[in-house]
């Protein structure tokens, strides 16, 4: 497997990738094995029209799901497919509760193919999605991983993430599950691809 970074194009996602984000977002969360493998179908349907929903009655102020696709001059793109990552960016509100709470961006549902991992594709989606958060005047951003996920916790703090705040003790110990971890980043400067370019 090259290491070799990819020549990729970041943009919006659209109707038409649907049925390729379900097989990646599948790929990446829902492995086929085991007994996974009988719910899998009804895992893939839920997916589907979870984000068909959002993509279409979203707007661009409150939710984006971005793509990494291979550019098709590099003659990388496999038969199978070209469309290789994807990540959502929220603005949620820091209080359902509260009135006037104030929005913050919210990295979720980072997913890359494994046999185009460590060639730069997380990172172009990282920087596109702090882009998008500064272009909408926003000084940071914040993500959640769990605890045992060390790969990725790898990703994130090189992305410059640091652990914000850490589901308690009690909570994994309650339902068997590792912690989750809330990261955050303060975001310095805007990268060079803009939020305009990729929301095209």
């Amino acid at each position: 497997m090259s290491s070799n970074p990819l020549s990729l194009s970041i943009r919006a996602a659209q109707l038409k990738d649907l049925a390729a984000l379900v097989e990646l977002l599948s790929d990446s969360f829902y492995p086929n094995v085991g007994f996974m493998r009988w719910f899998l179908p009804l895992l893939r349907v839920g997916v589907y029209e979870d984000l068909r929903y959002r993509l279409r009655s979203s707007s661009a102020s409150d939710y984006v799901c971005l793509v990494a696709v291979i550019l098709p001059s590099t003659g990388e793109a496999t038969a199978r497919r070209d469309l290789v990552g994807t990540v959502e960016i929220t603005f949620r509100s820091t209080s359902p509760f509260q009135f006037r709470s104030l929005p913050y961006p919210y990295v979720s549902n980072l997913a890359v193919y494994s046999d185009v991992r460590r060639r730069g594709v997380a990172q172009k989606l990282l920087g596109a999605c702090e882009s998008i958060a500064l272009e909408g005047g926003f000084q940071d951003l914040y993500l959640h991983v769990l605890e045992d996920n060390h790969q990725a916790r790898r990703l994130y703090e090189k992305a410059g993430y640091r652990v914000m705040q850490a589901d308690p003790f009690w909570r994994g110990w309650l339902f068997q599950q590792p912690r989750r971890l809330l990261l955050q980043k303060r975001l310095a400067a805007p990268f060079s691809q803009t939020a305009d370019a990729i929301l095209q």
